[in-house]
């Protein structure tokens, strides 16, 4: 993990908020290449969940929603993490993870408060004054203002049930104790869909979800046996829920989830609607049967998908120039094309073939995520884009003002083809669509692996 977090912030991929004035406990910005791993994320989720489906619709609710939501979700009352205070070092931590926690600085054991509940709502005041008639709060969650827009979205979208309404969008939450990188923050994205369904249904919908949402994440590239899908047992089950699955990754820091799927029965909008007054139940015109729909909430994190990429893709390999004899370390970030920050790098061999290459590179990025680079040995090139994580990297040399062709580079075999110009795109689409998790680089041009 510190390897990661090195690199994460040497690349721009990520780097603590505020760092200059020493930084803000769990809070994390993205740089330039983490931004475009996490659209990329976000775009993956909602064409896979959104634009390929027929029934699933989208939203963009505010962070801020009424108080009353809150309360009808049991946020205000229940949203609580146990505390205690060390009376001697002045720290805090959850009082139901203190096996984690070491020695106290001050010397000894920790000399603990009783455990005492603690709201992790961040509070707000909406308007003029800061009093009771103006507190609001900043969303924990995204879901509840799907359940709060419910009749208004299956209305004006005319989706018969079963059917699903997804959002992506910060939430806030005030970690007692936020760790482990970007895993547990106290600012994170969410990707949630609420699929609504007849209560007779529910069950077999619930089965059907789970089993999508893990291949969402096979279908990534990251390693199958580094997944599992884990059903939660009784006691690990919210009140109102009917049954969950998470999809769980095998971490440095042991396995964690990275979604769950929850079957939350029709406890949402039974409670919206008595807290509203107003009637969400819904209304089949072919059956004539008015009900309360069930929902299947496939809920995952925008960050942690994010980490759990990183990690999963990160490697350090040795390999040794076969002219100089030398060996040295290659870091490579063996992300899917369909995420890579930067799906294409295109390189002049020499500055001198600079304005031939601009507009190659110019040209393709109408349909990839490309990056020009023409600053140091090609080598060196290669290195940077391999932990940048880019899938292909692409040469016009002195030989391409002949022939019109360049040389397509992989970064997971690192072998080299010969393209033509006109056909990079089809290349590069081909390469995408049909690219597959390799668990370790093949032969390479110069270089070969030191194990070998």
């Amino acid at each position: 993990m510190n390897e990661l977090v090195s690199l994460c912030k040497r690349r721009g991929f990520i780097f603590q908020s505020s760092e200059i004035y020493g930084g803000i406990n769990g809070f994390w910005d993205y740089g330039p290449l983490g931004v475009e791993l996490k659209r990329a994320i976000k775009e993956h989720w909602w064409n896979t969940m959104v634009r390929m489906r027929d029934d699933v619709v989208g939203q963009d609710a505010t962070i801020i929603s009424h108080p009353e939501v809150w309360r009808a979700s049991g946020h205000v009352d229940n949203f609580t993490d146990p505390m205690v205070d060390c009376r001697k070092c002045k720290l805090r931590w959850r009082a139901d993870q203190m096996e984690d926690v070491k020695k106290c600085k001050e010397g000894g054991e920790h000399d603990l408060t009783a455990p005492q509940q603690f709201n992790l709502m961040f509070k707000t005041y909406v308007g003029a004054s800061e009093d009771n008639a103006a507190l609001a709060f900043l969303r924990p969650e995204t879901c509840q203002a799907i359940f709060a827009n419910f009749k208004q979205i299956q209305t004006t979208s005319r989706q018969r049930i079963p059917f699903g309404i997804a959002q992506q969008g910060k939430a806030f939450r005030n970690e007692v104790n936020p760790k482990n990188f970007i895993f547990r923050s106290r600012e994170f994205e969410q990707m949630e869909m609420e699929f609504f369904c007849h209560p007779s249904e529910s069950m077999k919908w619930l089965e059907y979800w789970k089993e999508e949402r893990f291949n969402w994440y096979v279908g990534m590239g990251i390693q199958k046996e580094k997944l599992r899908l884990r059903q939660q047992d009784a006691k690990e089950l919210a009140h109102y829920a009917k049954g969950a699955y998470d999809v769980e990754y095998e971490f440095p820091f042991g396995w964690q989830e990275l979604e769950g799927i929850a079957h939350r029965g029709a406890w949402d909008l039974t409670r919206h609607g008595e807290f509203s007054k107003k009637d969400l139940a819904y209304f089949d015109d072919q059956t004539r049967e008015r009900f309360i729909p069930e929902v299947i909430e496939p809920s995952a994190g925008v960050d942690r998908t994010l980490m759990t990429l990183l990690v999963d893709a990160y490697e350090v390999e040795q390999i040794v120039d076969e002219e100089t004899k030398k060996s040295e370390d290659r870091v490579v970030l063996r992300l899917s094309p369909i995420v890579a920050p930067v799906q294409a790098a295109v390189f002049p061999l020499s500055k001198k073939l600079a304005d031939k290459v601009k507009p190659i590179e110019k040209s393709l990025r109408r349909d990839f995520r490309t990056d020009y680079d023409d600053a140091g040995a090609i080598g060196r090139r290669y290195r940077r884009q391999d932990e940048a994580g880019t899938p292909f990297c692409i040469t016009f040399d002195f030989e391409s003002e002949k022939d019109g062709a360049v040389t397509i580079r992989d970064r997971d075999t690192m072998e080299q083809v010969r393209v033509k110009v006109e056909d990079i795109g089809a290349t590069l689409r081909q390469k995408i669509d049909s690219w597959k998790r390799v668990p370790t680089a093949g032969a390479t041009l110069g270089a070969k692996r030191l194990s070998e």
